[in-house]
């Protein structure tokens, strides 16, 4: 590949701790802006070719997904737009636990009617593209930050849910956790072990992502050849600095969004377009 298609250039190895806490439905704390920054592409995208040049030789792929994977599913992205509200109600008003405890019924009501959304919707082109990789590269980790199930239904096999999933609910009294995709659910659902009131299998604004999860993100991202950025913006931590472990740790680090997003200092190629389009690029 010509040089001046590799952004990454001599800049410091930082180790990093990743720390803080997350949610599934808004912004948390941005991480501190890189002062050096990747270069301009010269024209609007690398080639399928360079994609593929850059990426050849590799088996073990870690992807960082967030929303802009699943829009093209059809999943509002609750940020910006006619999607923004339901009810009049703002995502991170509603996905808190004090608002569970206000109003357990209207929240009930909005995951029911999100569940209910993502059950109409298939996975796309990205997700597709990126099970077809299970069965070229050794290993693939998808780490996410969606809640909507459509790498799983797509076929990955590896999927770490960064902020849970809209179809796991988790009883509030006795802690039991179960698969559900009944759509409408009956509303509030029951615990079927104790028949206490269960709760979306979220992480809300305020609690802490799963620490296991944590661990083995963070051991997917130092531990690959290949870190992929997919749909989402990466200003937010923790899932923003899994692209800098990645790379630090010498794995190649590729962007596939239609901006550039917070990670542009630690990425060596920037594939600009939407993920449903852009993403096929990684098969042969």
């Amino acid at each position: 590949m010509n040089a001046s298609r590799v952004f990454k250039s001599n800049r410091p190895r930082t180790p990093l701790t990743l720390r803080g806490r997350r949610h599934d439905d808004g912004a948390s704390r941005p991480i501190p802006q890189h002062r050096e920054r990747t270069a301009t592409l010269s024209h609007p995208g690398p080639t399928l070719a360079e994609i593929r040049d850059a990426i050849s030789g590799v088996t073990r792929i870690a992807a960082l997904t967030g929303a802009g994977i699943s829009a093209a599913s059809g999943v509002p992205t609750f940020r910006g737009g006619p999607d923004s509200l339901w009810e009049n109600e703002r995502p991170e008003d509603l996905a808190t636990p004090q608002a569970f405890r206000r109003d357990t019924e209207k929240v009930w009501r909005w995951y029911d009617w999100r569940r209910g959304i993502v059950a109409g919707c298939e996975p796309n082109a990205a997700h597709l593209a990126l099970a077809r990789l299970d069965g070229i590269a050794a290993g693939v980790t998808v780490i996410t930050q969606n809640v909507d199930g459509l790498h799983q239904r797509a076929g990955s096999a590896a999927v770490l849910e960064f902020h849970g999933s809209l179809w796991t609910l988790r009883c509030t009294s006795c802690g039991l956790a179960e698969r559900n995709r009944d759509v409408p659910l009956d509303l509030p659902p029951a615990c079927p072990s104790c028949g206490g009131l269960m709760r979306p299998g979220v992480v809300w604004f305020g609690e802490n992502i799963d620490p296991e999860i944590m661990r083995a993100s963070s051991r997917a991202a130092v531990s690959c050849d290949l870190f992929l950025v997919i749909g989402t913006s990466g200003l937010v931590q923790p899932a923003a600095g899994m692209a800098m472990m990645a790379s630090n740790a010498g794995a190649k680090v590729v962007e596939f969004n239609l901006e550039r997003g917070g990670v542009s200092a630690w990425v060596d190629l920037f594939v600009p377009g939407s993920a449903d389009e852009t993403v096929l690029g990684l098969l042969p």
